[in-house]
């Protein structure tokens, strides 16, 4: 079983902390999971989100690349329809220059924010993200060796190797990923719903590049660990309560976890919940081991981005420690045993095809 395990962070800020400790707290996670065998770790642009610290992206990817040594580090993604291609392009040669071969760029068109918060960061939402396509070839082309008579050039970043993902949770990213040649990471740990036809689509439609000779898939997977169910069901809620405020128009830093939470929410609620997070796992180390092998056997993933909202910081850990653990046994061809149901593994029993 050939695959590997990444972690996505958000840098979350818990109620009664600070972006300070957010930003502690990634650096200090990141340098778990190097020790743990995780193969990267990706931090997300979002904007105006009092729970997030992770806004000014390239700037965290510095300061958790610098407390580590060999886990790759990077965008899980930019949102380019943010930015200009050249100011990216630099921000991300900046890196490479600094942490050589550690970098890796994920690129997606969604706004990370409300429309109202894209505004202030555009100034102007004049700009169709059908440029993307384009400000994404023009990304790529800062980083190629320049040539004579070329006026404008990322620098650092020309003649630079930078590894590219295009990021996606529709089918749109999965045809351009196919059509551009690169790795395809799709957000199924909040956008299930077109998982199965995006990745079909991709490995279908893909063209081998210079970069890239075969299609590579990475898929979001929200995994809750704990010694027990119950435990691991509790760390959950704080998600659910963050995922239900959104929802409302309501975002807040993340909640301290409680017990019975999901029992509390209304009909609607609750089955907005099992359909947007139904790629999650929950429960204790058997039953994550179970999880994983269920995910990967039914998507054929190459790589499963772990995301995991928890309000303490040592739960966290230790949720990310089990993981690590469950996927060795994985990959060393040690199948794990059925155990009792695996909580919320795709929800309401559907499994990925």
């Amino acid at each position: 079983m050939a695959y590997s395990l990444s972690v996505l962070d958000l840098a979350p800020i818990p109620s009664g902390s600070t972006a300070s400790e957010a930003l502690a707290n990634a650096r200090d996670l990141a340098r778990h999971a190097e020790v743990w065998g995780y193969e990267r770790y990706w931090l997300a642009e979002h904007h105006n989100m009092p729970g997030i610290a992770s806004a000014a992206t390239a700037v965290v990817i510095a300061h958790v690349a610098g407390g580590t040594s060999t886990i790759r580090v990077g965008a899980g993604g930019v949102m380019l329809p943010n930015h200009s291609p050249l100011v990216i392009a630099e921000q991300f040669g900046t890196l490479d220059a600094l942490f050589p071969g550690r970098i890796d760029l994920g690129l997606g068109r969604a706004p990370g924010t409300d429309q109202v918060t894209a505004r202030a960061l555009r100034r102007t939402l004049d700009a169709s993200v059908d440029e993307f396509p384009d400000d994404v070839v023009e990304l790529m082309h800062y980083f190629e060796p320049a040539t004579a008579g070329q006026r404008v050039r990322a620098i650092p970043g020309a003649g630079q190797s930078m590894q590219f993902w295009i990021l996606g949770s529709s089918l749109y990213g999965a045809q351009l990923a196919a059509a551009l040649g690169l790795p395809f990471a799709f957000a199924s740990h909040f956008a299930p719903a077109m998982m199965s036809d995006a990745l079909r689509i991709y490995r279908d439609r893909f063209r081998p590049s210079a970069a890239n000779s075969e299609p590579r898939v990475m898929l979001g997977l929200n995994v809750f660990a704990a010694e027990d169910e119950r435990e691991a069901q509790r760390l959950r809620s704080s998600l659910l309560q963050a995922f239900i405020a959104l929802r409302r128009g309501e975002p807040r830093q993340l909640g301290p976890p409680i017990a019975n939470f999901e029992a509390k929410l209304d009909p609607a609620e609750r089955a907005l919940v099992e359909q947007t997070l139904r790629c999650s796992v929950v429960g204790n180390p058997d039953q994550v081991g179970e999880g994983l092998q269920q995910f990967i056997d039914s998507t054929g993933a190459d790589e499963l981005m772990i995301t995991s909202q928890i309000y303490d910081h040592g739960a966290r850990l230790r949720s990310f420690e089990i993981v690590a653990s469950a996927g060795r046994q994985l990959r060393a061809g040690q199948r794990i045993p059925p155990q009792t149901r695996v909580s919320q593994p795709f929800g309401s029993g559907a499994r990925p095809s």
